[in-house]
């Protein structure tokens, strides 16, 4: 098979919490193909690089990160929960926090050709918005919209959300946006619905409505790129195969396990996104 594209997920996150400074600068090292990251936005607007619309899980914090400014998300612990202690050329414990510029200035410093794939997270109080500070920054970075490269960052897009992935495609070419899709969590719904049993319920048929929609993102190649969940393959061949088939270029998350890289050497998987950048290009290397 050929080589797969190896994104570090949020970073070398198997070695260093996720999203932070020391994180990226690990996949660097390592010599990653591309980095990814997930955008939210502070409640003073600024584009902060955090996976959950909470800070509950990854940090001494919680709460809505859009409820958090700038300054006073800087002033919480986001690393110390996988590992305290961090080499002083990777960051101080002040530092590990990154905006997405914080994380575009690592990436130019960088000085070597590397991807940055870029994930819009959604539900988002701010909704478009969210889009809209994406482009507003890079615009003032001056990017080009049309090959989507930033000095040596050579930028795509990612949503789960297919009304984001439309506000992507008003912007830059399809071949650099990613559809997301995965099976919809029954018991994610349920608690959102407030029941034991979503059945019925104005969730589940907005949940279902929502995976349609990628869904036929990618039926109709609305995106160039299509973004399973390791899961989402095994669960669904069928589909998969007739995505394949259709030309669509994968990118799967999150491949860490030899089983996961012997299903995306089935369908000759072109990207795939990792916590453990370096071992898994290793084990690609040696099929």
């Amino acid at each position: 098979m050929v080589q797969p594209v190896v994104f570090a997920h949020r970073g070398a996150s198997g070695r260093y919490a996720e999203h932070t400074r020391a994180a990226y600068l690990q996949a660097l090292a390592e010599g990653t193909d591309g980095v990814e990251c997930d955008i939210h936005l502070s409640s003073d607007r600024q584009l902060v690089l955090i996976h959950d619309h909470t800070l509950n899980r990854t940090s001494n914090a919680t709460g809505q990160v859009a409820d958090y400014t700038l300054d006073e998300l800087r002033k919480v612990d986001f690393h110390s929960w996988k590992e305290p202690d961090i080499p002083s050329e990777f960051g101080t414990d002040g530092q590990q926090f990154l905006t997405l510029m914080e994380l575009i200035g690592v990436l130019r410093d960088y000085g070597k050709p590397i991807k940055l794939a870029i994930e819009c997270k959604h539900p988002d109080p701010f909704g478009a918005g969210l889009e809209e500070a994406l482009f507003e920054l890079l615009d003032g970075e001056g990017w080009d919209a049309a090959t989507c490269i930033l000095d040596n960052i050579s930028l795509s897009f990612m949503s789960f959300d297919p009304d984001s992935v439309e506000r992507l495609l008003q912007r830059v070419p399809a071949r650099v946006v990613c559809q997301l899709v995965e099976d919809i969590k029954m018991s994610a719904v349920a608690r959102d619905a407030g029941v034991e049993d979503p059945a019925g319920t104005a969730q589940l048929a907005a949940a279902e409505q929502f995976l349609a929609a990628g869904q036929s993102n990618l039926d109709h190649q609305r995106v160039a790129l299509a973004g399973p969940g390791i899961e989402y393959i095994a669960d669904h061949l069928e589909q998969v195969e007739r995505w394949v088939a259709s030309g669509l270029r994968f990118r799967v998350w999150t491949v860490n396990s030899d089983d996961d890289i012997d299903l995306c050497a089935r369908f000759g998987v072109a990207e795939v996104t990792t916590d453990w950048p370096a071992r898994t290009a290793e084990r690609f290397a040696s099929r």
